[in-house]
């Protein structure tokens, strides 16, 4: 990619999500930063630089998603629902183990390309394969923040050592605008003294990072009531069990000091009032994954809960390995978690769900104010949706519509439908710079 050094898009909606759309509105970029957002009549006013009027269509911020696992796009269809979710793990665990390194590169890669296409452009990806790092990397455009996936309960490993070499590891990769932090799997998955560590070491560096807690109700009761298919499961592998009984999973992390503004708690389908007050207090974001919630037949995800106690909650993909359909048929893809989030809850708006997979993806993230958002000095991530109404219609567009993106910018430079936009007049005229001819 080699973004022009200055340039001015020009579009009949400009939807910065952090502010109103703007009506014949204009971004100017520089160096693959926003440099200004404003009404075509005032930029025009200065610009004597190229345009690129786009025409009949609104200009979105890039996409974020805040919880993905691209090492396994290609599981699509290959674990069907199972009654118990420790089964489900099991299944999992026991496909990992038949696949090799180059089968988790190749569908890392199949799955970056599905997210960069429907308009994702930064994802909070766990990583379980550290070793494909940073050459995944080099392979996309996206942003990736990888989440060094943590566990550690078989073999009894030493949580210092699990620590040292997952920092070691990190310490060594540089690549562009992607950047690594830590994932501790679930709190079924590691340990007390483990989840301490990561929290003191990730504060030290400013990292976020993300957790699988509270996914499904066997979690819930094994920590909850100290019993259950999950407990009995993990306790066979080895893990110290003391920790569970008279807590629930949310609690646990907090306790060991695992909770925070710099958090992501993925999943919390199963949570107490208590829960829900803590997360608020200690500023952890909520990842909620619809297609993946459906998939389990979890019980209704308790957004409003969340959001009346202040909670930030945002949208995330999940893997294909939970989504059912038809492996042929499925894709990662945040727009269609968006329309499952709204099928699940129709009182919702397309514009709070907008703002779930841009704003407060970006919050999750630690990035506010770089992604997510079109304002000076965030990211020139964008995406380009035909839209010839009102703005309410055009995010609604986006939400709803199942029709291809027109183009999505990373960075300054077009990496979809970037064939199809030329550049137009100083003056812009509304000859329109964007051909949407196939």
């Amino acid at each position: 990619m080699d973004p022009a050094p200055h340039r001015v898009l020009r579009a009949r909606w400009v939807v910065p999500v952090s502010l109103p759309p703007l009506a014949d509105g204009a971004l100017v970029l520089r160096d693959g930063v926003v440099a200004e957002v404003g009404f075509w009549r005032d930029v025009s006013r200065h610009w004597t630089g190229p345009v690129v009027d786009l025409g009949e269509v609104a200009v979105f911020p890039g996409l974020v998603n805040a919880h993905c696992h691209l090492d396994y796009t290609g599981f699509a269809g290959q674990i069907a629902p199972t009654a118990s979710f420790a089964d489900w793990v099991k299944s999992i665990t026991s496909l990992k183990g038949q696949w090799t390194r180059e089968d988790f590169a190749r569908s890392w890669r199949t799955g970056a390309a599905m997210l960069m296409t429907g308009g994702v452009t930064t994802v909070g990806d766990i990583e379980a394969v550290a070793e494909l790092l940073p050459e995944v990397w080099e392979a996309t455009p996206l942003r990736v923040i990888s989440f060094i996936e943590l566990t550690g309960v078989r073999g009894r490993v030493d949580p210092h050592a699990i620590l040292q070499a997952a920092m070691a590891r990190a310490g060594a990769l540089r690549h562009g605008w992607s950047q690594v932090a830590l994932s501790p799997h679930a709190p079924y998955s590691t340990v007390p003294e483990l989840l301490r560590l990561v929290a003191a070491a990730s504060a030290q560096r400013g990292w976020p990072v993300s957790i699988h807690v509270a996914e499904s109700a066997e979690e819930f009761e094994m920590f909850h009531a100290a019993r259950g298919p999950l407990y009995e499961w993990i306790a066979r592998n080895e893990r110290v069990m003391s920790d569970c009984g008279g807590v629930t999973p949310v609690g646990h992390l907090d306790r060991c000091g695992l909770l925070g503004p710099n958090v992501l708690a993925v999943h919390a389908n199963y949570l107490e009032s208590d829960d829900i007050a803590t997360l608020a207090r200690c500023r952890t974001s909520v990842v909620h994954c619809p297609r993946s919630h459906a998939y389990f037949g979890h019980r209704p995800f308790p957004f409003a809960s969340l959001v009346r106690a202040g909670v930030n909650v945002c949208l995330g993909t999940d893997s294909l390995a939970t989504v059912e359909r038809q492996p042929a048929a499925l894709r990662l893809d945040l727009r269609a978690e968006a329309r499952a989030f709204l099928a699940a809850h129709p009182t919702a708006s397309p514009q709070t769900v907008l703002e779930m997979m841009t704003v407060n993806g970006a919050r999750a993230l630690g990035l506010s104010g770089r992604a997510g958002e079109l304002k000076p000095g965030a990211d020139s991530d964008l995406i380009v949706v035909p839209a010839a109404g009102a703005a309410a219609g055009a995010v609604a567009a986006l939400v709803h519509d199942e029709a291809p993106l027109a183009a999505v910018m990373i960075g300054g430079a077009w990496v979809v439908g970037g064939d199809r936009v030329r550049p137009g007049g100083e003056t812009g005229g509304r000859g329109f710079g964007f051909d949407s001819r196939e």
